[in-house]
């Protein structure tokens, strides 16, 4: 025992972000373990089975669970996953120490504003959703809870910021390295997309829900949150991108294909993430017509740097497969490590990933929206984007990240690579259900239908389609179970290998270069290229706002359950 806290103590002497890293990442699946245990009770509603009685008098309603599940799931794990990321890669990359003090600075703020703003949702005090739509009004703490936590951020990239500055500083001349430039441009990217929900949270509903202000106007609510509300998508998604380049193609056996075209994506991704969030208010007034339309070019734009990752991912993954033995035209995809669960949850979470993206087209196109706008085609939608890639991703993050962080074997390998089997069929026979009980039947999403006699009625031309969502919802809470298992045993057990935690991180080589390329010297403008991106949000945002905050009408708080 004195052996192995030596070497604990020594671990973290050596590397202290590793500690902070630790402490972030579990946080986050704490949170997503919470969320997640609430997701197959909405899968069940949507298959008309209402388990919320059962619950009561500790959850008061449907719409308090699917508030639990949407926060937790969709915002707090996602936020806390890519704070660990994406500061620990580029820390390691450059083989700098992070600015501890401010790391654990966004630790407590992550954890204080997770808490305050937890206690009025348990309380039910602020079933609101995620999205918290104005005019309903939660309580005050759940806006200053949710401020202090998305704040938190802005420490992340100040760390991240501060580290690639003092290694420029240090290399005059040189390319940033790969991971390091996916990381500042990623937060760059954050940077801009989270103004909108600060100004909303902060400029007004934090002193609307204080009674400091009479009311505010729903439609730049909404608008401010959409600002945000699509990049976040972004936010959540390019960790897992960053992983995908930077670690999968070596654990798989091969080597990424290209520094340059990584370079691009996630260049592409900075200039057109955020001007986007319009095309989730097709159908709200007080928009013009051709600024909608605007939004949808640009999101369109955005599928451009997915379609590149697409092909730079399944390239790297064909060098492995190859590698490893595989012949033939496809022979190469068997020959990958299927029997990793890191590789595995990868592979499955693009699988799903195609489908997701294809639909992610029909949202955004100013016509076809109509047909499934606010039907349970979004949540399907989303679940496969976000519930399956970005999720499976750090599932499988974690499989080697926990053991390198703490030394620990992983337990029961045979059990995390049937999670992640698990979990992709879940997440595909719901999705599969909720899109077309959206597209044929126009279900809607946000809605307790298992306890409606009448929408039961209603709807029960889609029995079928409505089975196969507890049954889906069945097989998740396995999957549930299965993956907490894993990481919570290899985490909390006392054996050590101290082999295990000294090793580096697993960076892949890379095949094509930056040294003398044109593209990687193009990119490397960060600066430059983030005032393009101020730009196109001006160009884009700035005669709508202009509008709206010159034209406000305001409404008083409302609380409907």
């Amino acid at each position: 025992m004195a052996v192995n806290l030596a070497f604990k103590e020594d671990a973290y002497a050596a590397a202290p972000e590793k500690k902070y890293v630790l402490y972030m990442l579990m946080m986050g699946f704490i949170a997503l373990l919470v969320g997640a245990l609430f997701g197959p009770l909405q899968s069940f509603n949507y298959g008309g089975l209402d388990l919320y009685p059962f619950l009561q008098p500790i959850f008061q309603s449907y719409y308090q669970g699917l508030t639990i599940h949407g926060v937790l799931n969709a915002l707090v794990f996602t936020q806390l996953f890519s704070q660990a990321i994406m500061v620990y890669l580029p820390a390691r990359e450059l083989n700098m120490r992070p600015n501890m003090t401010l790391a654990w600075v966004s630790f407590w703020m992550a954890l204080v504003g997770l808490v305050i703003t937890a206690l009025p949702i348990l309380g039910n005090a602020a079933s609101v959703l995620y999205t918290f739509y104005a005019p309903l009004q939660a309580h005050w703490a759940f806006y200053v809870g949710a401020a202090i936590f998305i704040l938190s951020t802005y420490v992340s990239i100040y760390i991240v910021l501060d580290m690639w500055l003092r290694w420029r500083k240090a290399n005059p001349g040189k390319i940033t390295p790969l991971v390091t430039y996916m990381a500042v441009t990623f937060w760059l990217m954050w940077l801009l997309a989270s103004l909108g929900l600060v100004v909303q949270v902060a400029v007004f509903m934090i002193p609307w829900s204080l009674g400091l202000i009479a009311g505010v106007d729903p439609l730049l609510m909404r608008t401010l949150f959409w600002f945000t509300g699509h990049p976040i998508v972004y936010f959540w998604l390019l960790p897992a991108y960053a992983l995908a380049y930077a670690i999968l193609p070596r654990l798989a056996g091969g080597k990424l294909i290209s520094d340059p075209l990584t370079r691009l994506v996630f260049l592409l991704f900075l200039l057109f993430s955020v001007p986007v969030g319009l095309h989730h208010q097709f159908a709200d007034p007080g928009i013009a017509p051709y600024w909608k339309m605007l939004h949808t070019v640009l999101t369109m734009m955005v599928a451009v740097p997915s379609l590149m990752t697409a092909f730079t991912i399944a390239a790297s993954l064909e060098v492995a497969g190859r590698a490893n033995g595989g012949k033939g035209l496809l022979g190469w995809i068997g020959a990958l490590p299927w029997n990793n669960p890191t590789v595995l949850a990868f592979l499955l979470g693009f699988i799903a990933f195609i489908p997701g993206g294809a639909g992610g087209m029909v949202n955004a196109s100013f016509n076809l929206n109509q047909n499934i706008h606010n039907t349970v085609w979004i949540p399907g939608h989303f679940h496969l984007q976000v519930g399956t890639l970005v999720t499976m991703a750090a599932m499988g993050t974690a499989f080697w990240l926990i053991p390198h962080l703490t030394g620990k074997p992983l337990v029961a390998r045979g059990m995390a690579v049937a999670s992640q089997w698990l979990w992709f069929i879940g997440m595909f026979v719901m999705t599969f259900a909720l899109h077309w009980m959206g597209f044929l039947y126009s279900i809607p999403r946000r809605t307790h239908i298992a306890g409606s006699t009448i929408a039961m009625e209603a709807y029960r031309d889609s029995a079928a389609w409505m089975v196969l969502n507890i049954v889906a919802g069945v097989i998740l809470l396995v999957a549930i179970i299965l993956f907490f298992y894993v990481i919570f045993a290899t985490a909390l057990q006392r054996r050590r290998e101290p082999s295990q935690v000294m090793q580096d991180v697993p960076f892949t080589e890379v095949i094509s270069k930056p040294e003398g390329s044109s593209l990687a010297l193009l990119t490397e403008r960060v600066w430059f290229w983030f005032g393009i991106a101020v730009v196109l949000v001006v160009l884009a945002y700035g005669p709508v706002l202009f509008q709206m905050f010159t034209n406000i009408n305001p409404v008083p708080g409302q609380r409907l359950w």
